[in-house]
């Protein structure tokens, strides 16, 4: 006999509770909306937020179901046994109190501290009495309970309803069909769960890329906020260190020592004529493996060419490695010193000044030939950048050639169309990404580039492991180039600033073409090429200690437009300020200091042997102790004070600090 397609009933069970939870963590959102909005907001103008928040729902919501969906998927034909019929009350029952509980602890948070409730809330554990007391004496704590086991009791009595209207008698499992429907669910689930059918998932910061941290707070539920700030729990500063460390720091930044932790330098205007802006971020790219150290392989010869055009910097530095961190020391000014992932990732962290947003009356553009979603760092760029606009794969026309986007070739041609047709001044950066694993190089470029083929001894001789990655250093050379000749011919070029980073170097041996410390130490990983150039300009190279948190003070002080500076980057031309790179190498758990002649660092998470090395940035002389006892204690200072004060940075950096 031919079985009948009949939904299960414990399917339209779980339904039916899914669907009454997302109404009432909808209506959550609306009474948080209501209590908390500024006067003229209007719920049109954060409707994109509550769609936004209606996704993270429905994932919070299936996660709670999904434990019952897998018992009642196995367990159908017993469900409507007293037994059964227990565990799945007390299950909900559970889930009710967690989400009610957890919801009140929300909005009491956010109304004492305008904050979704994230995992600091746990450090109140460590004085549970003092939290207690301040809970008792903040909030109605009695009619709250009150509030509560009434709603909990509503809501379990509906539940206890749905569950004799669908499954209190015996139901017979047809084994095809009831199967084909759980696999499906499980399927649909699943894609619900991950938020989105792309390569990233729905993630906190997608709320963030709403551009306004009250929209980003509606979109948000306290699990989303909780859970994404639990893994940076732990006290990244602590604040003795912290003051102890101003009075170092501020030796070197030209801060006023008398106003602890005072870091903000607000530097006048100095005669501006608007120029546009177009820093370019270059990915892995490493200074030892490129023209301008000397690379007999000559796989820069363009940018080569223009660093001898502008002002060049020899030993630049990168804080850190690692794409998203470069990113991040780039806007923002501070080196991304997180323990575990990257500070673009902690949702603690989002709000950041950055001096872009004192190139007034400019529109600003980001261009990227992936997604932002990667790190997490489209939630940075909307959250801290006014009126940014963001372009990136979905926005081009150009076809995607591989998990990291567009081409960068064709990144740069889309970007020219696009800044040629601005009619004001624009702060606009360029992100490549192609010189990575997998080395794609569009077959749609050859013969115009033409990739060659190097013995493997000459090419890991000057840093290369392959012919794929030295061909694809050569590729970015030629894309670079390629943007050149296009903005050259646009009537914006003679009036831009082009400012040009590698996002991180690449650690490797350099010993044939740089100092041995460079490769013993790991500083190559951090060493960059770094360039300031407009046409016309008269060319210099600069010799001493700079870094990639240098570059927007640098290029803001070219200009002449008074800024805000509240982090470690400081202006180059500046000749009164010391020179000096700070470097935080995550990987190797160790922070340093590259200034005059030298590179110390010294291991965090350890000490005795080994803790504390120093090299000569420019010899291979040995260092003799006498110059070791001299200098060793100095920098180690100067580097716990920069360390301190960098963790501190991370989540003290707020846009309010350039007010």
């Amino acid at each position: 006999m031919k079985q009948k397609k009949v939904f299960p009933p414990y399917l339209k069970f779980l339904a039916s509770v899914a669907g009454i939870l997302l109404i009432v963590l909808s209506l959550a959102r609306l009474v948080f909306f209501q209590l908390f909005k500024a006067e003229q907001l209007a719920f049109t103008d954060v409707l994109p937020a509550f769609l936004l928040g209606l996704r993270f729902d429905i994932r919070l919501v299936l996660i709670c179901i999904l434990p019952l969906f897998l018992f009642m998927s196995f367990m159908q034909s017993k469900l409507h046994l007293p037994l059964f019929k227990k565990i799945i009350l007390v299950y909900m029952w559970v889930v009710s109190v967690v989400l009610v509980f957890v919801y009140v602890v929300d909005f009491s948070h956010y109304a004492y501290l305008n904050q979704r409730l994230n995992a600091g809330a746990l450090s109140l554990l460590e004085d549970t009495a003092i939290a207690l007391e301040m809970v008792w004496q903040s909030y109605p704590v009695i009619r709250m309970l009150l509030g509560m086991l009434v709603f909990l009791f509503l809501l379990n009595y509906i539940f206890r309803k749905l569950y004799v209207f669908f499954l209190n008698k015996p139901i017979s499992y047809r084994q095809k069909w009831d199967l084909i429907y759980a696999i499906s669910c499980f399927l649909l689930m699943g894609v619900s769960i991950f938020g989105r059918i792309n390569q990233y998932p729905l993630r906190w910061s997608d709320a963030f890329a709403l551009g306004d941290d009250f929209k980003a707070s509606i979109a948000l539920n306290p699990f989303e906020s909780f859970f994404n700030t639990l893994n940076f729990r732990q006290k990244t500063f602590d604040p003795e260190k912290v003051k102890t460390a101003y009075p170092v720091v501020a030796k070197w930044l030209n801060l006023d020592p008398a106003t602890p932790l005072k870091y903000l330098r607000v530097v006048p205007e100095a005669n501006p004529a608007p120029k546009n802006v177009v820093v370019i971020i270059m990915e892995s790219f490493s200074y030892y493996k490129s023209s301008v150290s000397g690379n007999p392989l000559n796989t820069t010869p363009f940018f080569d060419s223009l660093s001898k055009a502008g002002y060049f910097f020899d030993r630049a530095f990168t804080p850190t490695i690692g794409t998203a961190r470069g990113v991040w020391g780039t806007i923002t000014g501070a080196p991304d010193v997180e323990q575990q992932k990257t500070a673009s990732r902690n949702p603690l962290a989002v709000d950041q000044n950055t001096i872009i947003n004192d190139f007034k009356g400019y529109e600003k553009k980001y261009f990227l030939g992936g997604s932002t979603s990667w790190a997490n760092i489209r939630g940075v760029l909307n959250n801290n950048i006014e009126g940014i606009k963001i372009y990136e794969d979905t926005y081009f026309q150009s076809p995607v050639v591989d998990v990291w986007g567009i081409s960068d070739k064709s990144l740069f041609e889309e970007s020219n169309a696009l800044l040629k047709t601005t009619n004001q001044p624009f702060f606009a950066v360029i992100q490549t990404a192609g010189n990575h694993r997998p080395y794609t190089i569009p077959s749609v470029d050859i013969p115009d580039f033409q990739p060659l083929t190097l013995p493997l001894d000459s090419l890991k001789k000057y840093g290369f492991e392959s012919n794929e990655e030295f061909n694809a250093f050569r590729y970015s050379d030629y894309c670079l180039k390629k943007f050149f000749e296009l903005a050259s011919q646009q009537p914006y070029f003679e009036n831009t600033v082009f400012a040009i980073v590698g996002d991180h170097g690449i650690p490797g041996n350099a010993k044939e073409l740089l100092p041995n410390a460079f490769t013993d130490l790991r500083l190559n990983a951090m060493h960059v090429p770094m360039l300031i150039y407009q046409k016309g300009m008269e060319p210099k190279r600069f010799h001493f200690p700079a870094s990639q948190l240098d570059l927007l003070p640098t290029v803001a002080s070219y200009i002449g437009i008074s800024y805000h500076n509240t982090t470690f980057g400081k202006n180059l031309l500046d000749t009164t300020l010391t020179p000096f790179a700070y470097i935080y190498d995550h990987d190797a758990k160790a922070t340093g200091i590259v200034t005059g002649d030298y590179y110390f660092r010294m291991r965090v998470s350890m000490k005795g042997s080994g803790h504390e090395e120093l090299g000569s940035i420019i010899h291979n002389d040995p260092i003799d102790q006498h110059t070791k006892d001299s200098i060793l204690p100095i920098l180690k200072n100067y580097t716990e004070a920069f360390y301190e004060t960098a963790k501190y940075l991370l989540t003290n950096n707020k846009k309010a600090a350039a007010q």
